[in-house]
């Protein structure tokens, strides 16, 4: 797998590629779970809708794992893709913001996305009370950057209004925080160094909504 990995890291991955490498985890753990063994990229293409030489291109940008006449073992291309997307480790989070959207994906976080822990999370002050997480109780978010002095945190998870969202930013990034999971719906200011996924929901359902408008 190192070897997978170092070539990877020789050329730039294409951001599209990345951006598919989740769906096809999901899709092989679907596999996984109903048995199957290994899987063809003309299988596969049926499944997800790609075609199979656009599956062969995506995966071979980090390595062969496929044999020609075989296809691919779905359990050993599952754990690569994984490895590749760094979910071979663990991870620490906070939440910022902890009105019902912050409570809804500290819920989806601990029940489905067992590489990332919640060490912390932070609010305003008139909202933090004796409200709890499992064992993690809300903090003002005078005390976020002494936390992350204390505590290697690698992402944070911004959920605030977005009155607030780049204030918010700006003390995540200001504690060392390198990784953000923005759900503002605001497009942030973020230095270089420090990597930004924007989930903008009504972008989607305005999306969906362009399917239907002449249904």
């Amino acid at each position: 797998m190192k070897d997978n990995n170092a070539q990877a890291e020789k050329k730039r991955i294409s951001p599209y590629v990345i951006k598919r490498l989740p769906r096809y985890r999901r899709y092989l753990g679907e596999l996984m779970k109903e048995g199957v063994e290994r899987i063809s990229s003309a299988k596969l293409s049926e499944l997800m809708g790609y075609t199979a030489s656009q599956i062969r291109q995506d995966l071979n940008n980090f390595g062969a794992f496929g044999q020609q006449g075989y296809g691919y073992k779905v359990d050993f291309l599952y754990e690569q893709i994984g490895n590749i997307m760094g979910l071979d480790k663990e991870y620490s989070i906070i939440v910022v913001g902890f009105g019902r959207l912050g409570q809804a994906m500290a819920g989806y976080i601990d029940q489905y996305e067992k590489q990332f822990r919640i060490v912390g999370i932070f609010d305003v002050p008139d909202k933090v009370s004796s409200i709890e997480f499992g064992k993690v109780y809300v903090s003002d978010m005078d005390s976020l950057k002494e936390f992350c002095r204390r505590n290697k945190v690698d992402m944070a998870v911004l959920t605030v209004p977005r009155s607030e969202a780049q204030h918010a930013c700006d003390a995540v990034v200001d504690a060392g925080v390198k990784g953000i999971w923005n759900f503002t719906s605001v497009d942030l200011a973020i230095p270089e160094d420090v990597h930004c996924e924007n989930v903008h929901m009504s972008d989607s359902l305005h999306e969906l909504s362009y399917h239907l408008k002449d249904k």
